[in-house]
């Protein structure tokens, strides 16, 4: 029978190519620097604390510091020679200077009696015992104050090394006993040379992009990268293509991220739909899709600027694509397109239906820009809308904005999203209980404008129009007949009907101007009705040929000669008072009013 399960002696990358030596050591140079000073002048420290992210060396660092403080004859350089006892003791695993404890699963107090009695007994070759204790945050509190005489005043020949990735989580106690030393993510490049040197070793042809992806993916921890690299090798064997990469780390392609801007630029929200599918299709997350187009955006805006390549963390061939799509963006659609992105990406795990808050995104980036021929764009449409507004006075910008972009057409269709979020900006805030009892013109231009600001008012109102109107000078009759028109067409609106046909109306003529107060009876229909007086006022300015008309929404006065019954004795008699036959009746039953 044939034996599938044969031993061999192939060992994982992450332990083949573990660094020896300070000079091996990549991305830590710093570190490296300092602690080899500090031998080479004899400042050793009896307490240590090694913290930063996964994978960084924080335990290969601890381990090379060991074997040099031991080593008999030294290098020039201040490297271990590697010949002496204790390096080939090291190199074996069978050194007694060294001891390694793994603090997430000896936690207890029990765990640290016994390191302090292993403290007690002298190392038997080299000059020190180094101890190095992994994951040091998991001790526990009770675990930690056993710890402290010893680490503040260990036998002059044992070193402790405490290495975290959680610093926050070490007492102040232990933190102010120990030199502590910050290591840093691995930089992108520093991964990739590292992977490439270790290709060629391994005699594995593979391109830069390639090593990119999968730094990209260790997410500065080199021992992740060499994982990664160890899971591709398994896959794609010694010839290792680009295709096979992504496809075996589940990563997107840049091609999808480029393609969509592309769609985006050409409003073709069409296309955007069917990639986003077809991503869909492929097994990839609709989140980690809306992290890739956020990442995208950014570089964009990084190689638009010009100048900021150290920022892009990308191979030279993808660089120079960024910088060939950075020139056909504008600034603004990058700024508004990165917005659009991040706010989906923050508000993705809170909706309904993800798929759909994926693609309504994708919409609104097509809608930023239009296919060239196209006069106005929808963003554009949606800035003149809030400049008018702001420059109008708060609830006639509102208004106004309304109404012009409903004239728009099929700019409406496709734009009143960016058309409307900018005008309900301006919303005015509810009046206060006292100035609701005063006359408030809401609808248009205050009374006391002049000629030339109302006149101004109606050529921005009449902008809406297919037409100019022309400036005729009305009369009341011309102007109640358009008003019984205009009720007349608000029938199929029940509510409006109401607030039209109840409504009082004192036309005031001022410098051919006819200023029309339309007094409500509460002060909730005025307020609805506010949202509507610039519609209302462009159909009455077309009802009466004329846009010498302006529209003024009031409060109606309360009238102080009207009683209103308040009591049920008062409602009663009122009652009686309009229906004689219900006073008979009351007689004839013999009931009384109370």
């Amino acid at each position: 029978m044939l034996n599938l399960w044969v031993m061999n002696d192939y060992i994982v990358l992450a332990r083949k190519y573990r660094p020896e030596s300070f000079e091996t050591l990549i991305g830590q140079d710093n570190i490296a620097t300092t602690l080899k000073n500090s031998i080479q002048r004899g400042q050793l420290a009896h307490a240590y604390l090694f913290c930063g992210p996964r994978g960084v060396g924080k335990t290969t660092t601890a381990r090379i510091f060991a074997k040099m403080i031991n080593c008999s004859n030294p290098l020039p350089g201040g490297e271990p020679c590697g010949k002496c006892e204790s390096c080939l003791s090291f190199a074996e695993g069978r050194s007694y200077c060294i001891h390694e404890m793994d603090a997430a699963s000896n936690n207890s107090v029990d765990n640290i009696k016994d390191l302090i009695d292993k403290v007690r007994i002298a190392p038997q070759v080299g000059k020190y015992s180094v101890y190095i204790i992994d994951e040091v945050h998991m001790l526990s509190s009770q675990a930690f104050n056993a710890f402290l005489k010893t680490l503040e005043e260990p036998p002059e020949y044992a070193i402790f090394i405490l290495a975290t990735t959680e610093k926050h989580k070490i007492l102040p106690t232990i933190l102010s006993r120990c030199q502590t030393y910050d290591f840093n993510r691995m930089s992108v490049s520093n991964i990739v040379g590292n992977l490439r040197n270790i290709a060629a070793k391994e005699n594995i042809s593979i391109d830069d992009k390639s090593l990119h992806v999968i730094a990209l993916k260790a997410d500065g921890a080199m021992r992740d990268a060499l994982t990664i690299f160890d899971q591709t090798i398994a896959f794609c064997g010694t010839d290792i293509r680009y295709e096979d990469v992504i496809r075996n780390l589940n990563v997107l392609d840049y091609s999808y991220s480029f393609k969509l801007t592309d769609a985006f630029l050409n409003g073709d929200y069409a296309t955007t739909l069917r990639i986003f599918d077809e991503v869909l299709s492929k097994g990839f997350n609709a989140l980690h899709f809306v992290c890739a187009l956020s990442s995208h955006f950014r570089d964009l805006l990084v190689a638009k600027a010009g100048g900021l390549d150290a920022l892009l963390e990308l191979d030279e061939s993808l660089k120079a694509d960024y910088a060939r799509q950075a020139e056909k963006c504008s600034m603004k659609f990058l700024y508004d397109a990165l917005g659009i992105s991040v706010a989906a990406e923050q508000a993705y795990k809170t909706a309904v239906n993800p798929r759909l808050h994926v693609e309504f995104a994708l919409i609104r980036l097509s809608m930023l820009t239009r296919q060239a021929g196209q006069t106005q764009q929808p963003a554009q449409v949606g800035q003149t809308v809030q400049a008018q507004g702001q420059a109008q006075g708060p609830a006639q910008g509102q208004a106004q904005g309304q109404a012009q972009v409903q004239a728009q057409g099929s700019v409406q269709a496709q734009g009143q999203a960016q058309a409307q979020a900018p005008a309900q900006e301006n919303k005015p805030e509810a009046p206060s209980a006292a100035a609701s009892q005063r006359r408030q013109p809401v609808g248009g231009i205050r009374t006391g404008a002049s000629v030339s600001a109302i006149r101004q008012e109606g050529n921005k109102a009449a902008e809406g129009h297919s037409r100019e109107l022309p400036d005729t000078v009305l009369d009341d009759n011309a102007i109640k007949a358009a008003w019984n028109t205009l009720c007349e067409i608000s029938k199929s609106n029940n509510r409006l009907l109401t607030a039209l046909t109840t409504a009082k109306l004192n036309i005031e003529h001022k410098d051919n101007m006819a200023i029309v107060h339309c007094a409500l009876v509460n002060e909730a229909l005025r307020q609805w009705l506010s949202d509507k007086s610039a519609r209302i006022e462009a159909k009455l300015r077309e009802l009466c040929d004329s846009r010498l008309l302006q529209l003024v929404l009031e409060l109606a006065p309360e009238d102080p000669s009207a009683k209103v019954a308040v009591s049920d004795e008062e409602k009663a008699r009122e009652m009686m008072a309009a229906n004689p036959q219900v006073g008979e009746m009351i007689k004839g039953l013999g009931l009384e009013i109370k």
